[in-house]
């Protein structure tokens, strides 16, 4: 298929996903068409297909690249850390990583529901890894008496539902900043644990 004069992959295709970011994050992945995402780039319906096959394979390939980018970035952190330690850079971590992602965040809790079989598995396998982290720390925290945790895997649920749940009232600007949002939810994860 011949591209659309003047489109570059290297620019069209970042443009792609971008669109489809802000579509799907403001209007929901199944009110959106591959009309409006091509209208939003700028190009025609039929030239999406040479960046995407589907929309279903673009909401894979966001999602995807979200849980990698966590991933990665979790893995240039300092690894020889006490669990107490371990769990302030965790926690520190999390809310600054998701606080810059507010689309990201929102896509890849909010549209779970709308990836196929093979995707979701795909997606929380990466999600899993990523919670096993912070498990591994609770129970290591446990292990030296430093936590008091009933169940680590409830306790790491908890833990990251809490920190999550910042995206969705913080706003540069406000009453706090987010290094004082980051001290008073370090303060109640630690609490929390029994720390």
């Amino acid at each position: 298929m011949a591209r659309t004069t003047g489109s570059h992959s290297d620019i069209t295709g970042p443009r792609v996903r971008a669109a489809a970011l802000a579509l799907f994050a403001q209007h929901g992945f199944a009110a959106v068409s591959m009309r409006q995402i091509a209208r939003e780039v700028g190009v025609q319906a039929g030239a999406l297909y040479n960046y995407t096959p589907d929309k279903q394979s673009l909401l894979f390939d966001l999602m995807n690249a979200h849980m990698s980018e966590l991933l990665a970035s979790r893995a240039d952190l300092p690894a020889e850390q006490s669990p107490l330690q371990a769990l302030e850079t965790f926690t520190r971590f999390h809310i600054r990583f998701h606080s810059e992602r507010p689309e990201e965040v929102f896509i890849a809790y909010m549209e779970l529901r709308n990836l196929s079989d093979e995707n979701f598995q795909k997606i929380e396998e990466l999600r899993r890894a990523y919670e096993d982290q912070l498990e591994e720390i609770l129970r290591e925290g446990v292990a030296e008496g430093v936590f008091q945790v009933a169940d680590s895997k409830l306790a790491t649920m908890a833990v990251i539902a809490m920190l999550t749940g910042v995206n969705t009232w913080f706003r540069e600007g406000g009453r706090l900043s987010l290094a004082q949002v980051e001290q008073i939810y370090w303060d109640m994860v630690r609490k929390s644990v029994g720390a």
